[in-house]
């Protein structure tokens, strides 16, 4: 039987939030990192539905985070927030990796995320060493957004770029969940920083000038598997997500696959449902799941 508990992290202005799905405690270990305007619940259901559920029924250790003032994490992020993604990559990400290491005795053993939360596991990695990482796994995961079709012009250039600057002015922090545009609200630098880099040809960090695409370039990443749904038409298209995996190497490990019925899979998945569809468990998880035992 599944065993799910929440854990916090206190710390001296906020607490991280992340929680836990075992059925054995001594298991292998995974991390599932959430992307923008979300929080940890994409992998999980009330009703004991999604990835983190299947990865524990399935003999692992699951721990997901709540990004800071996202979910549990506290203080809920309002127009007083401000801290942007540089402090998820460069402190948030190192206190929930510690805090698993002190209930298991070492770091995840895995990396799983969903759609900015790859970009925010990468930078971390790009920022410090993780030896004993085995692998990461990406769902719908791009770090800038090139393709052109009329979704995009529609949920990026208008939606989220032009109205989502005009919301932060107003506001003084994205919000998301009032204009139902997202699951999470987002802090006004957090969503400033992921908006340059959407649209920026380089992959440098605004704060410190951080290279990340060049020292991943020069690191021997581990075993990659980047996978998005077939009926992703913006934030995760298959042309992004593979062009990801371009910018930091295209390292002989790395694996990309399209989650759809023209690749043999029975649904078209979207950025959303790629994690959330009833059947998603018997379709591409079980995939997810044999790769994580080949690794």
């Amino acid at each position: 039987m599944i065993q799910s508990e929440s854990h916090f992290i206190k710390q001296k202005d906020f607490s991280l939030h992340f929680k836990r799905f075992f059925t054995d405690d001594k298991a292998p270990s995974v991390m599932l990192v959430h992307g923008s305007i979300e929080d940890g619940r994409i992998f999980y259901s009330k009703s004991g539905k999604g990835l983190a559920p299947f990865l524990a029924e399935n003999g692992y250790d699951v721990f997901v985070p709540d990004m800071r003032g996202k979910g549990k994490s506290t203080p809920a992020i309002d127009k007083n927030a401000s801290f942007g993604q540089y402090e998820g990559i460069t402190e948030d990400m190192s206190l929930f990796l510690e805090a698993v290491e002190k209930i298991k005795g070492k770091k995840p053993e895995y990396l799983m995320a969903h759609s900015w939360g790859g970009v925010i596991s990468l930078s971390y990695l790009a920022r410090n060493e993780y030896e004993s990482l085995k692998g990461l796994v990406f769902f719908g995961s791009k770090r800038d957004v090139r393709v052109q079709n009329f979704n995009r012009w529609l949920n990026i250039d208008l939606l989220w770029n032009t109205l989502g600057n005009i919301l932060v002015k107003r506001y003084g922090y994205f919000p998301a969940k009032k204009f139902k545009a997202g699951s999470a609200d987002e802090s006004k630098n957090f969503f400033l920083q992921v908006n340059n880099w959407v649209y920026a040809k380089n992959w440098i960090d605004e704060i410190d000038g951080f290279n990340y695409a060049e020292k991943l370039k020069e690191k021997k990443l581990p075993p990659i598997l980047s996978i998005t749904g077939a009926k992703d038409t913006h934030a995760g298209h298959p042309k992004d997500v593979k062009r990801l995996l371009a910018e930091i190497g295209n390292q002989a490990n790395h694996e990309f696959k399209v989650i759809g019925k023209r690749q043999g899979y029975a649904h078209d998945y979207d950025h959303i449902n790629l994690l959330t569809h009833p059947e998603a468990k018997k379709d591409h998880f079980k995939e997810v799941l044999e790769w994580l035992r080949r690794h």
